[in-house]
């Protein structure tokens, strides 16, 4: 590709969530901060939502690098599961011993979060893509949350979603999970200096050791036409890299951008200049 030419040892804007890259930006760090405010205050319920492409598996895989020996974590990144399948995934997390039915799996999660406490420890389950779970398994999550002692909570259940999960929440039949969310944090995309902040972290963890490989226009059309959206600023910013690549430029500019959001469905064009 285009390592050799611009001076980089690895790709620097790869989709796939890397915590390697994460880039301390004001909307992700608050998110973080609730997060484990909400886990070591023994919260319950915790649910994280945002746009398609607005970083919530990194920030998924960035909290769980940062729980340590005192948490035992579950993490289920598809929750599109049946009850019963669900509840043999967290158990087989958790290190619970199986069963063969509901009930069984409820009991034998129950003993384990009990054993997990007694040894002064918590219990967290991460759930990623969490608008993917039906009614029957989200109102089978608030019987997990029922678990608890005389004075707190034995699992803390973290939901990662699309705004769709507040659709679904919404619902008359789920009110009593939408109630016992004590935290909730909508995650925004990167505002303008954000995108000029990230962009050049990136590269530098790529091995950049130069000037920025963006004219200010680039800059300026990666954020207007990916709204802050990080997954689509990594694919802007690659695919203008790699037109500029083509040509031999030392940089990309705006004629790389544009070529890149043409050839990208997914990217706004509202105001295209």
């Amino acid at each position: 590709m285009y390592l050799t030419h611009f001076g980089l040892d690895e790709l620097p804007f790869s989709i796939t969530p890397d915590t390697q890259f994460t880039c301390a930006v004001a909307a992700h760090e608050e998110a973080l901060n609730t997060l484990l405010l909400a886990i070591h205050g023994g919260e319950g319920f915790i649910k994280i939502t945002g746009e398609v492409g607005v970083g919530k598996t990194l920030l998924c895989r960035k909290l769980l690098s940062l729980l340590g020996d005192e948490h035992v974590v579950a993490y289920l990144p598809n929750p599109q599961l049946q009850p019963r399948a669900m509840l043999g995934e967290v158990a087989a997390e958790l290190g619970a011993d199986s069963g063969r039915d509901a009930s069984m799996l409820v009991k034998a999660i129950n003993r384990r979060v009990l054993d997990i406490a007694a040894q002064g420890r918590t219990a967290v389950l991460l759930i990623d893509e969490a608008q993917m779970m039906s009614l029957p398994t989200l109102q089978t999550l608030r019987m997990l949350s029922n678990l608890e002692t005389e004075k707190s909570k034995l699992i803390q259940i973290v939901l990662f979603g699309q705004p769709e999960l507040d659709e679904l929440l919404a619902e008359k039949s789920a009110r009593q999970v939408l109630q016992r969310i004590s935290f909730h944090y909508r995650m925004p995309g990167l505002a303008r200096h954000e995108v000029d902040i990230y962009l050049q972290h990136r590269l530098r963890v790529a091995g950049l050791r130069g000037p920025s490989l963006f004219s200010r226009a680039a800059h300026w059309a990666i954020y207007r036409h990916s709204k802050g959206l990080p997954r689509l600023v990594n694919v802007l910013a690659h695919k203008a890299l790699l037109s500029a690549f083509g040509e031999g430029a030392a940089r990309a500019g705006y004629p790389h951008v544009r070529r890149a959001v043409k050839d990208t469905e997914s990217a706004f064009r509202r105001g295209w200049m």
